[in-house]
Order: C-alpha cells, then sequence, then structure tokens
C-alpha cells in the first residue's frame, strides 16, 4: 500500500514558479522526504547528486511533458528540501539507499527506468539492487556504477573535502560548493534566480552538513566503507539486460574521465557524447529527454 503524502514545505514564489510540478513530502525513518512529480504512465526516477537538488532536472521534466511518463524527482535526504540530519556519519551510501529503497516501497514504484547523475548514480542503483525486478531501463548521466579501480587517486575536490578544518571551513561556512555552483563552469550560463535556486535549500549554515559528508562518501582507499556497496551497483549494472543510455558531459572535470569505463561496463548502451560539465541536465536537457524516450520505447 502506498504511503500518505505529506505536505511539501512552502517555497517562495519566485521559485515555484520555475517549479510546476506536484509536491509533496513521504516520511521515511522520522523524516520528511520531498519528492516533486509530473505526469502519469511508467515510472521514471530521476536523482540527483551533491550539492544539488530536483530542481537539476526540471528542464528533462519539461522536455518531457506529456510523454506518457510518471517522473519522479525527489531530494536526498540532507539536500533540497528534504530533512537534513546534522550528524556527518548519517550520510552513508548504504543509509542513502536505504531511504530511497524505503521510497520506492512508499511509491510503490516498479518496472521504473532509473536515471543517476553524481551520487544519484550509485545511490539509487544500490537501492535497487536488492530488488533488481524493480529496473526496466537505465540512463546514466556522469556518474559511478563501479567502486574505483585499484590504485586510484582521489580527485582534487575529494582530496580537498578531507583536509581538516580548512574544507570543514568552506563546504559549511562559505556554503561551498553550492554558493558557487553558477561560476563553476559545469552548469553553462544560469540566471540569477537558478543560481539562488541551487543556493536557498542550504542558505542556513546549519543545514550545510550534507555537501561535506557526500563528498567524504566517496572512497579514498579500498577499506572505506562505501567500497561494499559499489560492489552491488556493479553487480546490479553488469547483470542488467533492460533497454540502457549513457549521456555524458566531457567537460566535467570530476567525472568526465570515467566515460569509457562506464561504457565498458555497460556496453549495450546507446552513448551520446556531449560537451557539457558535470551538471550535463542544465546544458543538455533535450539529449538527455531523448535518451529517456530511448529507453522507454525500447
Amino acid at each position: 500500500m502506498s504511503a500518505k503524502r505529506l505536505l511539501a514545505p512552502e517555497i517562495p514564489g519566485w521559485l515555484a514558479a520555475m517549479l510546476p510540478f506536484e509536491r509533496y513530502a513521504i516520511e521515511i525513518d522520522g523524516m520528511k522526504l520531498h519528492v516533486m512529480e509530473q505526469g502519469s504512465g511508467q515510472p521514471v526516477l530521476m536523482l540527483h547528486g551533491n550539492p544539488t537538488w530536483g530542481f537539476l532536472y526540471r528542464k528533462i521534466a519539461a522536455e518531457l511533458r506529456n510523454s506518457g511518463l510518471r517522473l519522479v524527482m525527489p531530494d536526498l535526504i540532507g539536500l533540497g528540501l528534504s530533512h537534513k540530519p546534522r550528524e556527518s556519519a548519517a550520510h552513508t551510501l548504504f543509509n542513502h539507499a536505504r531511504w530511497i529503497s524505503e521510497l520506492l516501497d512508499a511509491l510503490e514504484l516498479d518496472r521504473m527506468i532509473f536515471v543517476g547523475q553524481d551520487w544519484g548514480g550509485p545511490i539509487g542503483l544500490r537501492a535497487i539492487a536488492d530488488k533488481p525486478e524493480r529496473l526496466r531501463g537505465l540512463v546514466v548521466l556522469n556518474t559511478v556504477v563501479t567502486p574505483p579501480r585499484e590504485g586510484f587517486r582521489p580527485t582534487k575536490f575529494h582530496r580537498f573535502a578531507r583536509m581538516p578544518v580548512i574544507s570543514d571551513l568552506v563546504f559549511r561556512g562559505f556554503g561551498f560548493p553550492q554558493n558557487a555552483i553558477g561560476r563553476a563552469g559545469g552548469t553553462g550560463k544560469l540566471t540569477k534566480d537558478e543560481e539562488r535556486a541551487y543556493r536557498w535549500p542550504l542558505r542556513r549554515l546549519a543545514d550545510r552538513t550534507a555537501p561535506l559528508a557526500l563528498a567524504r562518501m566517496v572512497p579514498n582507499e579500498q577499506s572505506h566503507p562505501s567500497i561494499a556497496e559499489l560492489e552491488k551497483c556493479r553487480s546490479l549494472v553488469e547483470g542488467f539486460r533492460g533497454p540502457s543510455a549513457i549521456v555524458w558531459g566531457e567537460r566535467d572535470p570530476v567525472l568526465g574521465r570515467l566515460r569509457r569505463h562506464t561504457e565498458r561496463t555497460i556496453p549495450d548502451a546507446r552513448v551520446t557524447i556531449t560537451q557539457a560539465g558535470h551538471f550535463l541536465q542544465e546544458q543538455v536537457p533535450r539529449e538527455i529527454a531523448a535518451a529517456v524516450r530511448d529507453v522507454a520505447q525500447r
């Protein structure tokens, strides 16, 4: 039985005007998880990563209006308009996947297409891994679907996130990276209201635990707790035989270099290579929407 839908958090008028969706909250482990929806028909779960929220998918949703698809765009716990735990230890890949798995149960999402970017990729894949029959189609956007290889070296961004004191100061005190998202080169040109929309959910200092905690969820050694969960993502993806697609932003300074590895892991995927950055939903929404339609039709 589907869970009771609760009232969504209020948002200012300038932000509501950019989000013409049904909005509601679902209670998960005593926390309210914010969800936006559009349309009806075959479900499509679209998960963002760090430090964004469901707002990131608004352009793809516009392209898919009247497509016969039910788009479900949640905000990860700690980000967007969802509950924001203040304990960094709450943010593990296992926990985030469990919360999304409970959301899938609550919304009775089965035979769905999954679209994942950044941390949304492994969180969604790990959530589905325990019930792989839920997955009918897969669209991968600049994310990881396997653990890193032996001898890997974290990116500069992730090495910085582990520096004592200064990383806390920059991530929490200065609101990094959400306060610089429009200047980071990974989004294309944003309007002032779009930049403000990315900052707004994390405008309070006390709510800024997740961006740093999620950056530290990226493995820095083979003993990192995310490794075992990423292995389960790998097993799901390598065993999946349904329709799949990859849409990749080559100018992504964080994950751009992983495209060929991702192609090898999902060899049957139809691949679209773009010159977008890390937040490619902002720059190439038509290409992403086309991939979703293609997977839905196959």
